[in-house]
């Protein structure tokens, strides 16, 4: 048995972002000197996308820009790769060579092929799959994105963050020697049916917020009419300035609660979403507050009552 890679990935994905979260919250204090330096100014520049960039920046930075619109081929990769790794789980055949023996490095065990996966794997699976589509169309047909960019890191980062997100999934996998059908579904519980609740909750907080945005560029009629931004209003807007990012993290806790909440290398990656959400919410929220004098101080960024 060697070491699993991945809660040590995960881990170490979040304690940067919490890192990155707390430079950036005691930044106003640091010399002007300091800010000023090309290395402070990079390390900005990688943090933040979107509207969150700053206007005026260095001819050198735009040089790893990537167009923010190509999100969409995030959650294009996804829906392929997370696919394919749940139409395999379904076949009740062992994985492909290749794939057990990519799942042997990353989870630091010898992947034995006769075993089985348990239901709550199966049904993180179904459930990153049926997200993955959800957010590829609202990508494709509901957001609406200007001239705003990524960083090409940013950009790489995500094409490969959901196949390794997908093998996540097996490799946090509790094997059952049992297989059939009747076997998986004796194995049904709270955590499935409550972490199941949860999921189509949150993920129609995260829809509804998405919409509510969208239409600040398009109206009701759904034409587009400007691509400046706007104060959201209603619904959970009125508690936090992201309630997207809050929908994400629920989200991923409760693809926690469906494994029952004991896989500790699952809870690294909600770890990593705590911070990396928290982070980009930060940002939106100093964005909201620089741009508009109206904007509710009383709104939190993230999470209602608490950051």
């Amino acid at each position: 048995m060697g070491c699993c890679v991945l809660p040590v990935l995960w881990s170490c994905l979040a304690l940067g972002f919490l890192l990155a979260f707390l430079i950036h919250k005691v930044s106003p204090r640091l010399p002007t000197k300091l800010e000023q330096s090309r290395l402070y100014v990079f390390f900005q520049d990688l943090l933040r996308y979107g509207k969150t960039k700053h206007c005026t920046r260095d001819s050198w930075l735009r040089i790893f820009d990537v167009p923010k619109r190509w999100f969409w081929h995030f959650y294009a990769v996804s829906v392929v790769w997370n696919g394919l790794l749940l139409f395999l789980a379904l076949q009740h055949q062992p994985y492909p060579q290749w794939l057990t023996y990519i799942l042997g490095v990353l989870c630091g065990v010898q992947w034995d092929e006769s075993q089985a996966p348990q239901l709550s794997t199966l049904l993180v699976q179904l459930l990153l799959w049926i997200h993955s589509v959800r957010r590829l169309l609202e990508c494709l047909f509901v957001s609406v994105y200007s001239e705003g960019v990524l960083h090409l890191a940013q950009y790489m980062f995500g094409m490969g963050y959901y196949v390794i997100l997908g093998l996540t999934v097996l490799c946090s996998n509790h094997f059952n020697d049992a297989k059939g059908v009747d076997s998986l579904f004796r194995q049904l519980d709270l955590g499935h049916l409550s972490g199941t609740a949860l999921f189509i909750c949150a993920s129609l907080l995260q829809h509804t917020s998405l919409v509510t945005l969208a239409r600040l560029r398009t109206g009701s009629s759904g034409t587009v009419k400007t691509f400046d931004h706007g104060v959201p209003r209603g619904g959970w807007f009125e508690m936090v300035s992201c309630p997207h990012y809050f929908a994400e993290l629920l989200i991923y806790v409760s693809l926690s609660m469906v494994f029952g909440g004991l896989s500790l290398t699952w809870w690294t990656v909600v770890s990593y979403v705590l911070f990396n959400q928290a982070l980009a919410a930060q940002l939106c929220q100093e964005f909201y507050m620089r741009k508009f004098e109206c904007y509710p101080r009383h709104r939190y960024a993230f999470i209602p009552f608490v950051l």
